[in-house]
């Protein structure tokens, strides 16, 4: 899928723009706090109904205006063109439309535009709590597997109610049964994961040792509560301290991905730049799983990647970004010697753009 065209009105601090894409390379130029990660923002916006930084829609309307507007105009493989309409004002509830017609529910878009978008943010997949790595697994898998994305709905929805009933300190009959939902569709979730996992390790790895140049070895492993047992007998044995704590020590929510170099957790013993190496090969891998599993090629989404990495590792970034593997991508960064590099492996086949105050201006051949 190629985003052709976008249309963004008072989406944080753009305040309009109308920009026509590269279907290969685009790159944006600017300093800090000008609205380069926002225009990325809004482009994954329009893959995942919601913004990658800020979950509150009506906090990414623009300061003094009362809706933001974001639109996008696709061509798939076949040349079916598709349009993706996003609208929201204060106080009610935002609008997602595919070729004008309204979702019933915004679950059903998520997988249709694939995409991967790798960024500062990252830092949290390392340094974070277990949450953020459970998002990660949880992004990848429900953009090509809509019975994960379902199972995982379910469990969350259940959790919800019978934490609920755990605070309110009274036994309660309803418990039961939301265990079994909990279990019977955690078990997918648990399933699942396992089996991603299992698949992308080895691609993770490749990328790793592409950048790093063999320099270290890099791993991942995956724990969860329902690999102990059965998640119902997990769930019911759990029950007692459950009801003492008030919400729900054990489940599939409660899932940690290891992030390990060599042997031992990263979050311990990384340098920044290795780090950075290893946020960068997981998305570059997750980029990859999801080209294999899916029908169409994801777009790609580079935030700044190239801080904090020496020399001859943003030099292998750069071929691989410049190589054919990947589609379209965006990509920005403050540092003009960069991007200028990029666009020397690359060739013809792309777009530079200017980023100042908000507003998002097509550099001219003299000028790019």
């Amino acid at each position: 899928m190629i985003l052709k065209r976008i249309s963004i009105l008072n989406y944080k601090n753009l305040e309009q723009v109308e920009l026509s894409f590269s279907p290969k390379l685009n790159c944006f130029f600017g300093q800090n706090g000008m609205g380069k990660t926002n225009l990325l923002d809004a482009v994954y916006f329009l893959s995942f109904c919601k913004s990658a930084g800020n979950p509150i829609d009506s906090q990414n309307i623009c300061h003094d205006a009362d809706f933001f507007v974001i639109q996008g105009f696709y061509e798939a493989a076949d040349g079916t063109p598709e349009e993706i309409y996003c609208g929201m004002k204060r106080r009610q509830k935002k609008q997602f439309k595919r070729n004008k017609k309204e979702y019933t529910r915004l679950s059903d878009h998520i997988g249709f535009l694939p995409l991967v978008m790798v960024s500062p943010a990252d830092s949290e997949l390392i340094a974070g709590g277990s949450d953020e790595r459970r998002r990660f697994m949880d992004v990848v898998i429900s953009q090509y597997d809509k019975e994960y994305l379902d199972a995982l709905i379910r469990y969350n929805k259940a959790l919800v109610q019978r934490n609920t009933l755990l605070k309110s300190e009274q036994p309660v009959e309803e418990e039961l049964f939301l265990e079994e939902m909990m279990a019977q569709a955690g078990e997918v979730v648990f399933r699942k994961r396992e089996a991603f996992i299992r698949e992308f390790i080895p691609i993770f790895q490749s990328f790793y040792s592409f950048i790093s140049q063999d320099r270290e070895k890099v791993g991942l492993s995956y724990d969860s509560h329902a690999r102990d047992a059965s998640l119902l007998e997990v769930l019911k044995e759990s029950r007692a301290r459950d009801q003492i704590m008030g919400y729900s020590l054990r489940g599939v929510h409660k899932d940690e991905l290891n992030m390990l170099l060599g042997d031992f957790p990263i979050k311990r013993e990384g340098s920044q730049g290795q780090n950075k190496t290893y946020l960068v090969a997981l998305k570059l891998a997750q980029f990859d799983f999801l080209k294999r599993t899916g029908t169409t090629v994801p777009l790609l989404l580079l935030d700044d990647i190239f801080d904090k990495l020496d020399a001859s590792r943003v030099e292998q970034i750069i071929k691989l970004v410049a190589g054919d593997s990947f589609g379209q991508i965006f990509i920005t960064d403050t540092n003009r010697e960069h991007l200028d590099r990029i666009l020397h492996k690359v060739g013809s086949d792309y777009k530079m753009f200017r980023v100042e105050q908000g507003t998002v201006a097509e550099m001219k051949e003299e000028e790019a």
